[in-house]
Formats: C-alpha cells, sequence, structure tokens
C-alpha cells in the first residue's frame, strides 16, 4: 500500500500525466488526488476535482464526461470545500466511509457519514468505490457486492435521468433539490425544489417559506403544471406513491442523450439537454416562464391567463376583491363570491377547462373514486368549493374545502376543474344552452342541417362538372391572386398593389428541410415553428410555418407578406418568398446563424459572450431599424411586437427586426390609430396600448425603450424577480436611478472593463422611453434628448 501511495504522489508531480485512471483503477486503489479524474465504465460521467467559475477553491464532483463545456451534476463538498489547489485526496476512511481530505489532515472536510456494522473482517480494505454510466456514485463491499452509500440519495441542484425526486419514509432520506449559492459557489442557495405531499404531491420550488412556483400535482402522466413534459420516444416518467416512498424520476430511450433538470441560482427550474452538433446545452423548458408562473398570481379564486392582456379574470360566481387594484393589473388581493351559496338549494357545478389546478396542500384526495362519486363527495359537502379528477383518465378525486389558489390557463393540456357556484350563476351560465335544445329548436337544427348538406353536394356536383367541361380542375395563380383570396390584411391599400416576391411551393420546401424534421427545427414562436433549410443553389434558409393551433393566423401572415417585401434596410430581416398550398402557409427568409437575441442574452452561459460592446452596437442597430420603420421608409410602419425574440442576429452580430405579423401602417397624415384586437406581448406593450388599445409610433418606442432595459441588465422585464423588492424591471431600474445607483442595473456577465458614464446614458435613454407617453417625443429610439 505504501508503495501505491508513493506512485500517486509522484504522479501528481509530474504535470498529472499518469493519474487519469479508469473505473477499474480507481475502484481497486481507492485513492483519487487532485488532478485524477474516474470516468466511469461506458465513458458517460466523470468524477473529480474542480473550481467553479471564477473561484480558486476546490470541489469534489460528478459531471457529464462527454460534454465539451464543463456541467456539474453532483458536488460532495459543497459547503467545505478546499482552499489549496491539489492537495485535496479521496480515499476510503475509517471503518465504512468515503471522505475528502485536505492535504495531510487527521480529519476529513466531507464524509459520507454512514453508520455500518463493517467487522474486522470486512475492514476498509474490502471497501471500493465507483463510478456508474448513470453518473451515480457508489460505495460497495466488495465481497459481497452490498451498496453501503450512493450519490443519488443526496441530489444537490441536478436532477439526471435514473435520479429520485421526493421522500423514501423508510430510509429516511429527502431527495430535493437545493439552488447553487451563485454561479462561483456551489454551496445552498437560496432556492429549494421539494416535493409538496400535502394533497396531491406536486412540486414546489420555495424561497425559505414562500412558494415561488408549482409543478402542479402528478396526473398519471406528467405534471399537470406541465403541459410540455410529455412522454414520448426520447423520454419516460415514473411515479410511486406507496408506504415506502413517493418519487419522481425520468429516462432517456436513448444513451447518446444528456438531459438535466436543475434548480439555479436565480430560483428557476430549467430543463436542457446537449446538441452536439452546436456544442451548446439547448434549454426547452424553464419555469417561472410566465406572469402566470409565479405562485398566486391572481389570489384566491382568481385565474390568470398568460395569452390575455389582463391577465387575471375570476373563477365563475366570484368578482374581484378589488375592482381597482383589478384595472391596474393587480390580482393579487383575489376575489370573493358574488353572492352567498345556499347549500342544497339549485347550487351546482361549472366547468373550468385546460387548467393548472389549484394548490391543494389543503384538499382531500382519494384516488379509489370516479369522477362521478367525486362530485357526489362534493356536493354533499357544504364546505366543498370545487372539485377534479385525479388523473387524466378520469380516475381519483381531488376536493377542495377552502381557497382555490394558483390557478392557470392553458391552451393545451391541463385538466377540468369543476367550481361550487350559487343557483343563480348557475341557471345564469346554462339558460341559453338549456333554450336552444329545447325539442322545438332541435327540429329546426335537424331540418336546417339536412337542407345544407343537399344544398352542398348540389354545388360540389356543378362545379365538379362545370370543371371538368373546361378540362381544368387546378391552375396556377399568381402571388397577387393567391394573396387577394385570403382575408383582408391589417395594412391599407396602396401596400396591397403589387407583390414582388417569389414562390416556393410545397415540395421544394419539404426537401430543402427534410420534410420539416425535428433535427432542422429552430424554435416556435406565436406563428408556429420555424425550420432551418438549404435551397438547391446553396443558400440557407429560415422556413417559418404557419401552425394551425397557432394564435396568429392569414391576416398576420398577408400582413408580413406585403408588408417585409417592401422594406430594405440592413437591420431588418430580408424576405425571401413564400409558399401557399391549400391549408400549408409559410415564410421563407434569410438564415441568420446567430438565432435570436433572447438564445443569449437570457442564457446565464451565453449571456457572457455579449459584452458592452457588442451590446452596444445591437441596440444602436435596432434603433436604427426603427427609426427606418418610423420615418425613412416610404411606408410608416409601427411594428407593434418588438421584443428580443423578434430580435435575430446574423454571423457578425448585426441586429435584424423580424415578425411583421402584427405590423400596421400609418398614412403620411397619421399620427395615432385604434383597435379593439389588442396584439403583441406582455411585457412590451405600452400602457395605453394594452389598457385602451390605442397605439402609434410611441408604442414602439415604449417596446425599445424596455428591450433596451433588458439588453444592458440582461434580465426579462416579464417574470423579473428581485430579494429587495417585488418591482418589474421598469420599476426597478427606475428605483436605482432615483437612488443614484443606475450602474447596478449592468449586467454581471459583461465583466467590468466598460464605460461606465455610456451605460448610465443608455439606461437613462430607456427610462425616458417607457415614461408616459405623453413626455416621450416622435424620435425617441435614437435622440439623446429622449
Amino acid at each position: 500500500m505504501d508503495c501505491l501511495v508513493a506512485l500517486l504522489i509522484l504522479c501528481s508531480f509530474f504535470n498529472k500525466k499518469l493519474c487519469s485512471a479508469t473505473d477499474d483503477t480507481i475502484t481497486h486503489n481507492k485513492f483519487l488526488r487532485d488532478g485524477d479524474t474516474l470516468v466511469s465504465n461506458g465513458g458517460i460521467y466523470a468524477l473529480g476535482f474542480f473550481s467553479p467559475g471564477n473561484s480558486q477553491k476546490r470541489y469534489v464532483g460528478i459531471w457529464f464526461n462527454k460534454v465539451s463545456e464543463q456541467t456539474v451534476v453532483w458536488v460532495a463538498n459543497r459547503n467545505n470545500p478546499i482552499n489549496d489547489s491539489l492537495s485535496g485526496v479521496v480515499k476510503i476512511y475509517g471503518p465504512g466511509n468515503l471522505a475528502i481530505f485536505n492535504g495531510n489532515a487527521s480529519n476529513p472536510v466531507w464524509s459520507t457519514n454512514i453508520s455500518t456494522t463493517v467487522t474486522e473482517k470486512t475492514s476498509s480494505s474490502a471497501l471500493s468505490y465507483k463510478l456508474l454510466d448513470s453518473g451515480n456514485l457508489v460505495l460497495v463491499q466488495q465481497n459481497k457486492g452490498d451498496v453501503l452509500w450512493q450519490s443519488f440519495d443526496y441530489p444537490t441542484d441536478t436532477l439526471i435521468a435514473g435520479m429520485k425526486f421526493g421522500f423514501n419514509w423508510k430510509l429516511g432520506l429527502n431527495w430535493s433539490l437545493t439552488s447553487w449559492k451563485s454561479r462561483d459557489d456551489p454551496s445552498n442557495g437560496d432556492f429549494v425544489l421539494i416535493l409538496n405531499t400535502r394533497g396531491a404531491p406536486d412540486g414546489h420550488i420555495k424561497n425559505g417559506s414562500r412558494v415561488i412556483w408549482r409543478t402542479g400535482p402528478w396526473n398519471g402522466r406528467t405534471w399537470n403544471g406541465i403541459p410540455l413534459m410529455s412522454t414520448n420516444f426520447l423520454f419516460h416518467y415514473s411515479f410511486i406513491n406507496n408506504s415506502d416512498e413517493i418519487s419522481f424520476s425520468y429516462g432517456t430511450n436513448n444513451n447518446s442523450i444528456f438531459d438535466r433538470l436543475q434548480v439555479d441560482d436565480m430560483g428557476f427550474f430549467r430543463r436542457s439537454s446537449w446538441l452536439e452538433d452546436t456544442h451548446r446545452w439547448n434549454e426547452f423548458y424553464s419555469a417561472p416562464g410566465d406572469a402566470c408562473d409565479h405562485y398566486g398570481k391572481c389570489g384566491a379564486f382568481g385565474s390568470c391567463n398568460p395569452n390575455n392582456a389582463q391577465l387575471c379574470s375570476c373563477v365563475p360566481g366570484y368578482k374581484p376583491k378589488s375592482q381597482k387594484d383589478w384595472y391596474l393589473k393587480d390580482g393579487s388581493q383575489g376575489c370573493v363570491r358574488k353572492r352567498e351559496i345556499l347549500c342544497g338549494k339549485g347550487d351546482g357545478f361549472l366547468k373550468l377547462e385546460k387548467v393548472k389546478l389549484p394548490d391543494s396542500s389543503n384538499a382531500r384526495v382519494d384516488m379509489s373514486l370516479g369522477i362521478k362519486d367525486c362530485e357526489t363527495e362534493c356536493r354533499n359537502n357544504c364546505s366543498c368549493t370545487g372539485y377534479s379528477s385525479g388523473y387524466v383518465d378520469g380516475s381519483g378525486c381531488i376536493a377542495w374545502f377552502g381557497d382555490l389558489t394558483d390557478v392557470k390557463q392553458f391552451t393545451e393540456g391541463g385538466q377540468d376543474l369543476f367550481v361550487r357556484v350559487d343557483a343563480i350563476e348557475l341557471r345564469n351560465s346554462t339558460r341559453h344552452s338549456k333554450g336552444f335544445f329545447s325539442k322545438k329548436n332541435l327540429v329546426l337544427l335537424c331540418v336546417l342541417i339536412v337542407v345544407g348538406l343537399l344544398t352542398l353536394i348540389f354545388a360540389f356536383y356543378y362545379l365538379f362538372r362545370r370543371a371538368k367541361r373546361r378540362g381544368l380542375l387546378l391552375k396556377e395563380r399568381s402571388l397577387h391572386e393567391l394573396l387577394s383570396n385570403l382575408p383582408a390584411s391589417e395594412c391599407n391599400e396602396e401596400s396591397n398593389s403589387k407583390f414582388d416576391l417569389p414562390i416556393f411551393d410545397l415540395d421544394s420546401m419539404m426537401l430543402a428541410t427534410e420534410n420539416f424534421s425535428l433535427a432542422n427545427k429552430l424554435g416556435s414562436g406565436g406563428f408556429g415553428p420555424v425550420y432551418k433549410g438549404k435551397l438547391p443553389d446553396g443558400r440557407e434558409i429560415a422556413v417559418k410555418r404557419l401552425s394551425k393551433n397557432s394564435g396568429q393566423g392569414i391576416i398576420e401572415f398577408k400582413n408580413e407578406v406585403v408588408l417585409i417585401a417592401k422594406l430594405q434596410h440592413r437591420n431588418l430581416v430580408q424576405i425571401l418568398g413564400c409558399c401557399i398550398d391549400k391549408e400549408e402557409k409559410m415564410l421563407v427568409y434569410e438564415y441568420l446563424s446567430n438565432k435570436s437575441l433572447d438564445f443569449l442574452l437570457f442564457d446565464r452561459t451565453g449571456s457572457t459572450s455579449l459584452d458592452w460592446g457588442m451590446r452596444h452596437n445591437i441596440i444602436l442597430g435596432i434603433a436604427r431599424g426603427v427609426l427606418y420603420l418610423h420615418e425613412d421608409s416610404r411606408l410608416r410602419i409601427v411594428h407593434r411586437d418588438l421584443k428580443a425574440s423578434n430580435i435575430l442576429l446574423d454571423a457578425s452580430m448585426n441586429p435584424k427586426i423580424s415578425d411583421f405579423g402584427m405590423a400596421r401602417i400609418f398614412g403620411g397624415n397619421q399620427t395615432q390609430g385604434n383597435t379593439n384586437r389588442v396584439v403583441g406581448t406582455y411585457g412590451y406593450m405600452s400602457p395605453e396600448y394594452a389598457m385602451d388599445g390605442l397605439f402609434s409610433i410611441k408604442s414602439d418606442v415604449f417596446s425599445f425603450g424596455v428591450l433596451l432595459l433588458e439588453i444592458i441588465s440582461g434580465k426579462k422585464n416579464s417574470g423579473f424577480y428581485c430579494e429587495d423588492h417585488s418591482m418589474n424591471l421598469i420599476m426597478h431600474a427606475w428605483k436605482l436611478w432615483k437612488d443614484g445607483r443606475p450602474f447596478e442595473l449592468a449586467d454581471r456577465a459583461m465583466g467590468t472593463s466598460f464605460p461606465e458614464q455610456e451605460v448610465v446614458k443608455f439606461i437613462q435613454v430607456g427610462i425616458l422611453c417607457v415614461q408616459k407617453m405623453r413626455m416621450i417625443g416622435q424620435r425617441c429610439p435614437v435622440s439623446s434628448s429622449c
């Protein structure tokens, strides 16, 4: 053994060349020194010493071995670092523990600290530790093969495939995730993701005792509050709830996929997978992701809808507790009953579809009941305020006996919630349906359907015979003819007079995108998914495909075609053509390799590549583009949806404004417009537009101001959180300005080498652009006097 120790010391001394050990050698030697690396048999994970970020302290951790960007998924001594480089060692210690020592110190800085019945016969020489291909570090008794301790039982901030989240009642284990304190410090941070076992189990992110976000209860397939989470050919999920344990875990169906779920130091729950082609982590889910993800956003008996400009509404039978605060978009006080319920006097239940179920901490759960029995149980108890099935297949029962809190409306996914209402509310909501389905109306409806079907059959037969006689069922049409048959856009007649844009057929688009392959998918927006493609002449393109369930539609499609085809500016995205084939409608753009600004700006790693010089050029480029739209183009255009995700970056990081589906054209003397159809993105819309439908070029000025503050701070206005106050990013910037501390808004990711006065000047411009519209000039985005 002494010879072995001497050999390891020599290895460490000679530039650590000989100490990159395999699983087998470390298993037998039981020593791992700073500079050594223990790699699992399949080479998927590695164990060793590391220093996070800019820290000089040393930690022992596990990371993805085949990922070029070191990504740590578990830390042993997260609260007890080693200060001296190359002085640490991992070894078997005492009668059955794995420990980390700092140099020649007699006491370890970290130990598995397990109680064991290892006898003299089975001393530490009979123990070994190994790193499995699952990423699990295990301490085993070699002669029996028993696992005495494993890292999977003590997760840090990350959940990987095979790990469990929850509790083991039998062993007294708490499988929760605790964030790092900062990017440079893996010690226990402020945020914890823990499985709440009261009522219907669900995950809570908490800061101390305060709940930040909920997953929603397990619905038999996924977490109810995460509709994007679904079982597919890549992932599968498991949920166990018995007397021994309650836990959630997931697995991958392909060992080449590297995936992780993490609670970061800002309190966000993120899921990402490694993309080998681009050598980066692709985040496809994070929470809180919108304003409605924040716990209790609309208070008791309130429902939050992120697609509604007002956000908050009351569940059936309730009204806002404070109408004044409601108009100001503050729904935190929630709702109260319109009338007292007279139990058993005609009261009943109204259904809310596709919702995130309320916090069930105080609910009664009985998974042996069906939905009909659940309704009976709730109806017979006058204290019951609502009920829902426990699982998506209709089985199980969750009944609430108090406030319905943290309800969120989804467009897809979610479950049905039945809310108890009084007799008047029930009668008002069902009167129309009962009246319509009277016997007389049903007979009339049947007659109309029969007549309508006969008319359609005759019309199709007539058109078919006519087309056959002419020998023409289909013919090519020009773009003008194609667009003329679509509903009118929001552009004026002058903009519709001529279209000079190439038309691509559907086959060429399918060929260019490899039949819209998932591997070519760049992302999704309100219009639909966007795919990367390549034309036969070698040009790379981005194809935006209108989704059938898109929030936007034909009007926005036509609007963008007739608008952007007429605009030519270096800071506006270039459209190359379009495709219209029956239900398929696509826009073809130049491909911009650096994607959209939000991919870098709001990504913890990507933001470090945006120094001040680059952000300065991006801000000025956006300003030039906005000036062109407002003043220098032949058509005065209001974009109405300026935001980080609509700013694309080319290979030279030049910004280009995109997505003109919401844009409006102003006449030469027109300065303001009004609409009943408010469109845009929450957090970027000016107050008078969001509340009254009034818009002008000043609306873009407001959005530009928000975008400018986001670029400087690296934080989203929507969903912004600060420990010192509950203000959004705009009010946070204004508070820092009033306190004489505007420089504190600057993103830490920019480093420290940038001109302070120039940054402060840009912050001032951003603040001025988001103040009351009556105080903003026409040329705010590019005027230093803004």
